[in-house]
C-alpha cells in the first residue's frame, strides 16, 4: 500500500507490533525528492564500537555514490539534537544516528523522517530502520562463558563485577540475563553492580578504581567492552590484573579483540556484534531508501562469542564487510532482517522499544 507522502510520519508505530521476516521482492515505491545524496553519522561518541560502525557505514556510502560525513556529538546530548537539526535543514537524504538521550532527540528525528529522509537508530526508535540485538541472549551468552570459567577454573567461587547501562531500558535485558545466570552459582557473589557515568573506558576505569577502594581482589567483569577495557586499565595500574581473571564483553571491539589474544590476558571474552558489518548494512540500505526501494523496518545483529578458533574469520569478515553483506548465508550469520518499509510507508516507522525477543 502506498500513501500521499505529504509529510506522513506522525507517531508511526508508537505500539508495539510484531514484525514479520523481511521481504526482499517487495515492490518499490517513489524516491523522495529534494534530498541530498548524503549520509551523515550522527555518533554519539569515539569508543571502538562506533568507530567500527562508521567504517562500515563509510564503506557502503562510497559503493553506493553518496557523500559521507560524520557529525561527533561527544556524549553532549543537546549537541546531538543541535546536529540533528542542521541535518533536517540541509535536507540530507539519510541518517544514522546513536542516540545518547532518546527522549530528547526523539522530535528532532521525527522531523527528519517527515521530511522524507532515511533514519537509522542503534538501539533506541524513532527511525524508519532499528538495529537492535536479541538483548537478552547477548548479555546470557556472555555470562554463560564467564559462569563455565567459574565453575572450570575458579572452582565455583567468584566475586563478580557488572558495569552496567541500567538506565537506557533497551540495553537492561542483558544485564538481567548476567544477574539470572550468575544467580545459579552458589558461590558468586556480586560485589558491584553499577553504572558507569560514561559508556566508555574512562567511565569504566574510574568506576573500577572507585571499586578497588572496597573490593581489592575481583576475580570477574563483565559489561560492554569499551568499559571493560578501562576496568582492566584500572586493575593493571593497581597491580591487581590476574591471568586467571576472567573479564568479558559486549561488542567485539578491536582492543577487546587484541586482548583476548594476548597470552596471559586477563580478557577472555567478547560478544561479538560485528559493527562494521550492520554499518555496512545501515549503509546499503540508506542508498535504497533514497531510490524509493523497500528496506527493513529492524535488523537484529546476532551476537556471537569469540574465540582463539574464530577470531580470524571475525577478523576477515569485519575488514571487509562488503563481502560479508553480498553473500547471502554469510550475511544471514550476523544479520536478521524484520518487516518492510519504504519512503511512501514512512509513516510506519518503528516509535517503540523494538525487539525481536519476546521477555
Amino acid at each position: 500500500m502506498c500513501f500521499s507522502g505529504v509529510a506522513a510520519a506522525g507517531e508511526g508505530l508508537a505500539k508495539p507490533v510484531n514484525l514479520p521476516a523481511y521481504d526482499a521482492a517487495r515492490p518499490p515505491c517513489r524516491a523522495p525528492a529534494g534530498l541530498q545524496k548524503k549520509l551523515v553519522f550522527v555518533q554519539d561518541n569515539k569508543r571502538e564500537f562506533m568507530q567500527g560502525t562508521g567504517r562500515g557505514l563509510e564503506a557502503a556510502a562510497r559503493a553506493r555514490g553518496l557523500v559521507y560525513s560524520v557529525a561527533f556529538a561527544n556524549n553532549d546530548p543537546a549537541l546531538m539534537i543541535r546536529q540533528v537539526g542542521d541535518i533536517a535543514a540541509d535536507k540530507t537524504g539519510a541518517i544514522v544516528v546513536a542516540p545518547i538521550d532518546p527522549p530528547s532527540l526523539a522530535p528532532a528525528l521525527k522531523k527528519v523522517i517527515a521530511g522524507g529522509a532515511y533514519v537509522g537508530a542503534i538501539v533506541p526508535p524513532p527511525a524508519t530502520t532499528v538495529l537492535n540485538a536479541p538483548q537478552y541472549l547477548t548479555g546470557k551468552v556472555l555470562a554463560e562463558a564467564a559462569a563455565q570459567y567459574i565453575r572450570t577454573r575458579l572452582g565455583g567461587k567468584a566475586k563478580v563485577v557488572l558495569l552496567t547501562h541500567d538506565g537506557l531500558q533497551f540495553l537492561a535485558p542483558r544485564f538481567t540475563a548476567m544477574r539470572d545466570t550468575l544467580r545459579t552459582l552458589p558461590g558468586v557473589t556480586v560485589v558491584a553492580d553499577i553504572s558507569p557515568a560514561t559508556v566508555d573506558k574512562e567511565g569504566g576505569y574510574r568506576t573500577m578504581k572507585t571499586i578497588l577502594l572496597a573490593q581489592p581482589n575481583i576475580d570477574v567483569v563483565l559489561g560492554a567492552d569499551t568499559v571493560v577495557l578501562g576496568a582492566l586499565a584500572a586493575l593493571r595500574e593497581a597491580g591487581k590484573a590476574r591471568a586467571d581473571q576472567f573479564l568479558g564483553g559486549i561488542d567485539g571491539e578491536q582492543e577487546a579483540v587484541a586482548e583476548i589474544k594476548k597470552a596471559g590476558s586477563p580478557y577472555k571474552a567478547s560478544i561479538s556484534l560485528a559493527s562494521p558489518i550492520f554499518g555496512y548494512a545501515m549503509g546499503q540500505q540508506a542508498a535504497d531508501w533514497m531510490e524509493g526501494k523497500s528496506i527493513p523496518q529492524a535488523m537484529d545483529i546476532l551476537p556471537r562469542a569469540l574465540t582463539s578458533s574464530n577470531i580470524a574469520e571475525y577478523e576477515r569478515d569485519t575488514a571487509n564487510p562488503g563481502a560479508v553483506y553480498a553473500d547471502p548465508s554469510r550475511r544471514a550469520s550476523y544479520l536478521k532482517m524484520y518487516g518492510n518499509i519504504c519512503y511512501d510507508t514512512r509513516d510506519k516507522y518503528i516509535n517503540f522499544p523494538w525487539s525481536s525477543e519476546t521477555r
